[in-house]
């Protein structure tokens, strides 16, 4: 699979985003507990943490699409809002 330049890729929020970016923001905006509730998964509802979440992530393809969606419905709401 050929590699896609930002050009080819222009509206695509995710593009050029690392997973550990990502959660790191997540946390930020909504803390471990909402996230948990919101996405109800062992790693981060049980003593969360970066590492521990990237490693199960990265493992779960339907666990990270569900991140991947919270992540942009985060960037929706942040236009909305004005921050």
């Amino acid at each position: 699979m050929a590699a896609m330049s930002n050009a080819e890729q222009p509206n695509n929020p995710l593009h050029g985003l690392t997973l550990e970016n990502l959660l790191n923001e997540l946390v930020a905006y909504f803390g471990w507990e909402e996230l948990g509730e919101r996405i109800p998964i062992r790693c981060f509802c049980l003593d969360p943490s970066i590492g521990s979440s990237l490693r199960f992530l990265r493992k779960t393809p339907w666990a990270r699409e569900k991140v991947e969606g919270l992540y942009l419905f985060m960037l929706r709401e942040k236009r909305r809002s004005g921050g």
